[in-house]
């Protein structure tokens, strides 16, 4: 009797609190949200389940949890504290990312930055709301719609917010179907959705093998803190780009980004345990990070507009929409809501040209909060 009491004192069921009932209640949403969804599931369904790991009530004396000394959890959110899951993800991210779109038309590059302004004016609120310099800086980058981003500098500027800052970025880009549309609707009458631009020009080989070579210079030059993530993603699409690291390149966008996504994702996940995550400050950075991302989004679209009042040939405002770098669901979005005020409009191509810059800006955005919130 006293063994079997001993056991019914070490199972979940005793020790199960409200918190850990409600943290296990949104990791099934997550779960379900993915599968019924089809909320970028490559994503929630390792988060959601990681959050169900991590919200089983620990028992006294073992090392389970991924804040416990010697626990294999522990281990395998090594890299996310560390930040090394980003830059390995920025890899594979390179090495599938096409910026021919990008290099065809040079000024919707100014789109990819316009919404990165969702970061600035978020860090400049959550200053305001009492955050630390650092920890504005770490919620702000949520903005840019960009999981890896958002871990890699909440791990150097406030390591303490890095589950609720990982979790919020990586709702958000889940939701961007949801988010978008109504933002970008509101903002643009059916005459501007209806706008057609003309098909990009063909880039040639040597421009595309040119182009990551000098970006990562002139990117990496102007914010140092930017070249662990600027680097990977431009290795990567070297690699694709030379045509003669075929195998290299295969890996990097397959097995690898695979592979790392899959630990990314579960132990991101195993980090909200209701003890450290149910806080008002967490609710707080889901309430900064839904606001920074609806900046960013009307940020790309009102700025589309204020571009077509100097263009003869217009720019669709919608793809505005997609500098937030949730690549490729934004210019996914763009072109799906395209085509529902006219089946023949085709944008995506010309979406993924912010799309992409957005990945681009929003790394140096973040190598630049590094640099200068570093203490």
């Amino acid at each position: 009797m006293e063994t079997f009491s001993h056991f019914l004192d070490g199972t979940g069921f005793l020790s199960l609190t409200w918190g850990n009932l409600i943290m296990l209640i949104i990791g099934i949403l997550f779960i379900s949200l993915a599968i019924i969804k089809d909320y970028e599931p490559l994503l929630l369904v390792p988060i959601g389940f990681g959050i169900l790991v991590g919200n089983i009530p620990p028992v006294a004396g073992m090392a389970l949890s991924v804040y416990d000394d010697g626990s294999v959890l522990r281990y395998i959110y090594y890299g996310v504290s560390q930040g090394i899951y980003p830059p390995l993800i920025f890899l594979g991210i390179g090495a599938m990312t096409d910026f021919s779109a990008m290099l065809s038309n040079p000024k919707l590059v100014l789109l990819g930055a316009a919404a990165q302004i969702g970061i600035f004016l978020t860090l400049i609120g959550a200053l305001a709301l009492g955050f630390t310099p650092q920890e504005a800086g770490a919620i702000g980058i949520i903005g840019g719609a960009d999981g890896p981003t958002a871990i890699f500098l909440s791990s150097k500027l406030a390591p303490h917010l890095l589950g609720s800052i990982a979790i919020a970025a990586y709702s958000y880009m889940a939701l961007v179907p949801v988010i978008q549309p109504p933002i970008m609707k509101l903002l643009t009458s059916r005459e501007e959705r209806l706008i057609r631009m003309p098909p990009p020009r063909a880039v040639g080989k040597r421009e595309r093998i040119i182009f990551p070579v000098g970006a990562f210079l002139i990117c990496a030059m102007i914010a140092p803190g930017s070249m662990v993530l600027i680097g990977m993603l431009f290795f990567g699409n070297l690699l694709k780009e030379s045509l003669v690291t075929d195998r290299l390149a295969n890996t990097a966008r397959n097995a690898m980004i695979d592979i790392v996504t899959i630990l990314l994702g579960f132990s991101v996940g195993a980090s909200t345990s209701a003890g450290h995550f149910l806080t008002a400050q967490s609710i707080l950075i889901f309430a900064l990070g839904a606001i920074s991302f609806c900046i960013a989004t009307a940020g790309g679209v009102l700025f589309a507009k204020f571009m077509n009042l100097f263009l003869k040939e217009k720019i669709n405002p919608l793809v505005g929409a997609a500098g937030v770098s949730a690549v490729p669901d934004s210019a996914r979005v763009v072109h799906n809501m395209g085509q529902k005020e006219d089946p023949g409009n085709f944008l995506l191509m010309h979406a993924m040209a912010p799309n992409v810059s957005g990945v681009i800006g929003s790394a140096i955005g973040a190598g630049v909060l590094w640099t200068v919130l570093v203490k």
